[in-house]
């Protein structure tokens, strides 16, 4: 352990979804007097950085997805682990280190670090219970404890015999169990610097993920059934919310923004940085590319249907390795295909138009769904932040209790 005044927290999240669920952990633990002082460091986004953290390597880098994606990130972000490693294990020695979701990036990093003698947290599970089911053998030997955010996980690691704590989804207890439409319709139309009576009609929201290779492969194909949509309700008012998840994402937006535009001028398509939780408050029905935000739309209790695409050799490793016939967390924690997933060379726009128009047209439908999301938001619903803060304190308590022995 190093001693010193400050103890010193290395925490790592490698996307956006890891920033959003690390914050609220490094905001707790300046609430627990053992750790009110922590030097924090290492590698996160802005929320993250708000609530403490010394980012010293760009996120950016880490944030790809999919075999073919990361080949070409590969030398970048292979530099920048054996940087991390070198430093965590010299200079930068932490008394506790937290990996945060990233599990290709992050169980290499705990490895390398368990074996020094440094205790390491992983918080949020690799999805072991859907593909890659070998990878719990490194993580048995790379995790000193596991972080779960679904309750089902802890029996694969109780079976495993690796130490796990369930904590809850942190997007539980930051997202009301009731929504309020109404609010949130005001809320976008003040950034917009309209009326709430100019969004009168129906707000669809459209989430194409928050990663380049996302918005290239997916995006494209949303714009075509936003189109497609509104041709297929013609004299209603439809208004299209499109959340801009990072700067570096508007540029690729608004190129095809203006292309839609070109021959669709009718179209009421609306680009606002961030806000994804307001527009999804104020949808009545989402368009959204699968990962982290289908959770946020189904703790929104919004009807969705979920797409995804990758390049081809992605598809076909992932779909060998592949054990859940389904892909979106609402689906995955129902057992059950909830809300509709259209995939690969299913994601056309007009499979998607008429999935998004079943939605609209079935109103007991989507209350039987709200019903459903209702529960699975109970049941994830804990105080996580604290939970996560005080495995952290606890692992560090007790490497200055191994130390003082």
């Amino acid at each position: 352990m190093v001693s010193g005044l400050r103890l010193r927290l290395a925490c790592v999240a490698g996307e956006p979804s890891g920033d959003l669920l690390a914050a609220p952990v490094l905001s707790a633990l300046r609430q627990i007097p053992d750790t009110s002082n922590l030097d924090v460091f290492g590698i996160g986004g802005p929320r993250m950085q708000a609530e403490g953290l010394r980012s010293d390597w760009p996120m950016e880098t880490l944030s790809v997805r999919g075999y073919v994606e990361a080949i070409k990130q590969l030398p970048a972000i292979l530099q920048l682990r054996r940087e991390l490693i070198a430093y965590l294990l010299g200079e930068g020695r932490p008394d506790v280190y937290l990996g945060v979701d990233a599990p290709d990036f992050n169980l290499g990093i705990e490895l390398n670090l368990r074996k020094a003698g440094i205790p390491t947290l992983h918080f949020v599970s690799p999805s072991i219970w859907a593909w890659r089911a070998g990878r719990i053998k490194k993580i048995e030997q790379a995790v000193e404890r596991m972080l779960c955010i679904f309750p089902f996980e802890l029996d694969i690691y109780e079976r495993a015999g690796i130490s796990a704590t369930y904590v809850g989804h942190p997007l539980a207890s930051e997202i009301p169990l009731v929504p309020n439409p109404v609010s949130a319709k005001q809320k976008i139309s003040d950034l917009l610097g309209c009326s709430i009576n100019q969004l009168d009609g129906t707000i669809i929201a459209v989430l194409p993920g928050s990663r380049s290779s996302e918005i290239e492969l997916i995006a494209p194909i949303f714009f075509e059934t936003m189109i497609e949509l509104a041709q297929r309700m013609p004299g209603q008012q439809l208004h299209f919310c499109i959340p801009v998840a990072t700067p570096r994402l508007r540029q690729p937006l608004e190129a095809l923004l203006k292309q839609a535009l070109n021959t669709n001028p009718d179209l009421h398509i609306y680009l606002i940085d961030g806000e994804a939780d307001a527009i999804l408050e104020a949808s009545d029905v989402v368009l959204i590319a699968s990962g982290t935000a289908t959770l946020q739309a189904a703790l929104w209790k919004k009807p969705m249907v979920i797409s995804y695409k990758v390049p081809w050799l992605t598809a076909q490793i992932m779909k060998r390795q592949g054990y859940l016939p389904y892909v979106g967390l609402p689906n995955i924690l129902a057992g059950e295909f909830l809300v509709p997933e259209l995939l690969q060379e299913a994601a056309t726009p007009q499979k998607l138009a008429s999935a998004l128009l079943d939605w609209l047209n079935h109103p007991a439908k989507v209350s039987a769904l709200v019903t459903r999301f209702s529960e699975i938001h109970e049941t994830l619903r804990r105080p996580t932040g604290l939970l996560v803060a005080q495995a952290v304190a606890q692992t560090i308590a007790a490497g200055k209790h191994s130390v003082t022995a």
